[in-house]
């Protein structure tokens, strides 16, 4: 009996420390003309438009789905969240996925006085593909089209930070199986997201897949004008990695960092037991958000 109520009250501690699940104060969110281009929103209580964290989820832009909770400690850090659904490779191939994040971004922007939020403090947040979106919004040069006769299009899509999380920076397969190896460049992100049938038959046709493989990738897109990211990658495997997970190494980590080193702009690269930023994730998102100074 002891035993239960120990066990029943450390399920009680750990919930109160990982805080409770909430539900979206807007939910099931069209941002766009495809079934899968919905957005979840959680509003945090503020007499003042709060900073936006947007969050893209992972899954090789081949899977995955949206957040459907959010965490009420998470909600408590000074920004309201939202999480978005996009077209996966399997029903539209690339660049489908990064421009639905960029719509996302958009259509947002419509709705910041109604959801009070502030348009020019939003944020992106993602895993694994999730991250490899998050970067390419935070580098690609803005998407807004002032003439188009769609509201949403005419909204800027540049985002004032970026958190990505084991991303890809790009998706060169020469790149990656220089860099960090044939398990990289095996997996279906690289090649089946752009309509090849493996990664041979995509770097033996380079020619047809080079535009979109390059387009699509964040690297292509860093320049001096861009915002600040953070980046995070787990203990990586010696190179070249043969077997094993190659996707999320933290080769492409150091590929964006010396990228955005040679123009200029803040790139805080952590990987565990090897790299360690001046801040950590948190503090970043508040510098970016510039959360203790309003």
């Amino acid at each position: 009996m002891q035993l239960i109520k120990s066990f029943t009250l450390l399920l009680v501690l750990g919930t109160s420390l990982l805080g409770q699940k909430v539900k979206p104060t807007f939910n099931e969110v069209s941002y766009g003309p495809h079934q899968d281009m919905t957005l979840n929103f959680w509003k945090i209580e503020s007499k003042k438009p709060t900073p936006l964290l947007v969050h893209i989820h992972g899954g090789g832009w081949l899977g995955g789905k949206k957040n459907e909770t959010a965490n009420t400690n998470e909600l408590k850090k000074g920004y309201s969240f939202a999480s978005i659904d996009y077209r996966l490779a399997g029903v539209e191939l690339l660049p489908a996925a990064v421009h639905d994040a960029a719509r996302s971004i958009q259509f947002l922007r419509t709705k910041a006085k109604e959801w009070n939020f502030d348009p020019n403090r939003i944020a992106v947040i993602g895993g694994s593909a999730g991250a490899a979106s998050s970067l390419w919004l935070a580098y690609h040069d803005d998407m807004a089209d002032l003439k188009s006769q769609d509201p949403v299009l005419r909204q800027s899509s540049r985002v004032c930070g970026a958190v990505a999380m084991g991303g890809q920076t790009t998706l060169n397969p020469f790149l990656l199986e220089k860099k960090i190896g044939l398990a990289c460049i095996r997996h279906p992100m690289i090649w089946k997201t752009v309509g090849a049938q493996s990664h041979e038959h995509l770097m033996k046709n380079w020619d047809q897949y080079k535009d979109l493989s390059l387009e699509c990738s964040p690297i292509t897109h860093v320049s001096s004008d861009d915002p600040p990211v953070f980046l995070n990658y787990g203990k990586p495997a010696p190179v070249p990695v043969i077997k094993g997970d190659g996707i999320h190494h933290a080769g492409f980590g150091r590929l964006l960092k010396e990228k955005c080193q040679a123009v200029g702009i803040p790139c805080y690269l952590q990987v565990k037991d090897h790299e360690v930023p001046p801040v950590n994730k948190d503090d970043f998102i508040k510098k970016v958000f510039s959360i203790d100074e309003k």
